[in-house]
């Protein structure tokens, strides 16, 4: 499996720190110069003759790599290649008329800042030019040029101490590392990809789960076992829909030519580093429960027929702008990988009007979060369309939950390999019974950290355990303390 650590890391002395921007500086320098004569060639300006691949980088090379190392500017001049690719590819895409994915005509890649109003500071450097110890005090080591090294009287690789522990400390191999300055944080980072093998055991049991995708409720899920799990992002949006209009508050201030600044710039990565950090903790929380619950199988609902029946600007907006559906289904199948659990996107049209007690379609009444038929039904509108997708991708109609169920116990009494965290539910009717059916319910609320229970969860009546043995087999206890 593929996964990526992500860590601060911190010069040595004063010295180090500007070698290191030195170092950055001039990567950004090169990406600059070979983006320059490719775009140029791009759109056929005099004096640049070719396509963007006759740019003469082996020129670039030599003059970057005596400050770069040889090997460090073979990879920045390579990583402006894969932009020119992706670029290409995304720009066949949109002129294909069967192909959907791509709305918006793509813009070619573009500059790391430059020199009067300061570079981004960013490199790129070979997994055999960087090595990375862990431990009580875990350092990274980077090739530099020769160049630099005399001209800061230093010897041998940049030693950068590391602040933190990694979320993969044991791989296989290491792939190119990213090493750049944040900004925002006034601290430099480094990305390491990496290869590793250690995924947990297939789920014991083999159960299902569906999720439907939103924007007040990021995700709610439904699974065979009759445990529902709801992901509220109201408040979430709030705070995206405000530094969003800030943004655009800013952008109005700005002069004429100018497009964005340092702060607009830092409020674009605050506001995706908070939709980032939700996404992977709610992954996280999520398939942490599926996988106690057993599920080996995860279906999500699929939102092109959706948008195309039910499009208005602020869905979309919520959809792809703000969640992110795209990035966030990715992350979920990347996390799942993780659990041994499957994740398979199918269409989940109509699910969302679909009646569960009649079927009607065309009868339902969706007022916010609640969902009600003329046939006496009422329930959770996100909640109903999760069970309603997962009722329609069951390979039996008829599904039965109780057998589902039992089945589900007898297999874990059988292959009682560890423990399930299963929470404690009471008997779960067929859920087409919408009096009988006691659902776990549990409703989870973003706190900036982590996602937390609400106190709203529907918790159905739970059998207190007796901790006595005189109704068992085996010991009882004497009375006596």
């Amino acid at each position: 499996m593929k996964r990526t650590n992500t860590f601060a890391v911190q010069p040595l002395s004063d010295d180090g720190e500007q070698l290191l921007r030195d170092l950055l500086d001039a990567s950004a320098a090169l990406w600059n110069e070979i983006n320059y004569q490719r775009l140029m060639r791009y759109n056929d300006e005099d004096g640049f003759e070719g396509d963007v691949w006759d740019a003469d980088t082996g020129a670039l090379e030599g003059k970057y790599k005596g400050v770069l190392g040889a090997s460090t500017a073979q990879q920045v001049i390579r990583k402006n290649s894969e932009a020119w690719c992706g670029f290409f590819d995304t720009k066949n895409k949109y002129h294909d008329e069967s192909n959907t994915s791509v709305t918006e005509h793509p813009k070619p890649p573009g500059f790391r800042g430059n020199e009067d109003d300061g570079r981004q500071l960013k490199t790129v450097i070979r997994n055999t030019s960087y090595t990375v110890e862990w431990g009580e005090r875990s350092r990274l080591e980077i090739l530099v040029g020769s160049e630099l090294k005399d001209r800061y009287d230093h010897t041998g690789r940049l030693r950068l101490e590391i602040a933190g522990d990694p979320n993969w400390p044991d791989y296989e191999k290491q792939g190119r590392l990213d090493l750049w300055y944040d900004e925002t944080d006034s601290t430099f980072r480094a990305s390491q990809p990496v290869t590793i093998t250690d995924a947990r055991d297939t789920p014991l049991a083999d159960e299902t789960a569906a999720l439907d995708i939103g924007a007040n409720n990021l995700v709610a899920c439904t699974t065979t076992t009759g445990e529902q799990y709801l992901y509220e992002g109201r408040e979430l949006f709030q705070r995206f829909r405000e530094t969003t209009r800030e943004i655009a508050r800013l952008q109005s201030k700005l002069e004429d030519g100018r497009y964005s600044s340092e702060r607009i710039r830092r409020l674009y990565r605050k506001r995706t580093r908070r939709r980032d950090h939700a996404q992977e903790a709610l992954c996280r929380d999520l398939l942490e429960r599926l996988y106690a619950d057993g599920v080996d199988a995860v279906y999500i609902g699929g939102l092109t027929d959706v948008l195309e029946t039910h499009w208005s600007v602020e869905t979309n907006a919520k959809t792809h702008n703000f969640w992110a559906f795209k990035q966030f289904t990715d992350r979920l199948a990347c996390t799942a990988e993780e659990y041994g659990i499957s994740v398979e996107v199918r269409s989940e049209a109509w699910t969302s009007q679909e009646c569960p007690q009649c079927g009607s379609t065309d009868r339902t009444t969706r007022h916010k979060d609640t969902l009600t038929c003329p046939c006496s039904f009422e329930g959770h509108a996100d909640l109903t369309a999760s069970e309603t997708f997962l009722r329609r991708h069951q390979n039996s109609g008829s599904f039965d939950w109780r057998m589902r169920r039992e089945a589900s116990r007898q297999r874990h009494t059988e292959k009682a390999v560890r423990p399930m965290a299963r929470p404690v539910s009471s008997e779960i009717g067929d859920f087409r019974d919408a009096e009988n059916a006691q659902r776990f319910r549990a409703r989870f609320e973003w706190d900036d950290h982590e996602w937390s229970e609400s106190p709203r969860s529907h918790r159905p009546k739970e059998q207190r355990t007796d901790p006595s043995t005189v109704h068992r087999n085996g010991n009882v206890a004497s009375g006596e303390s």
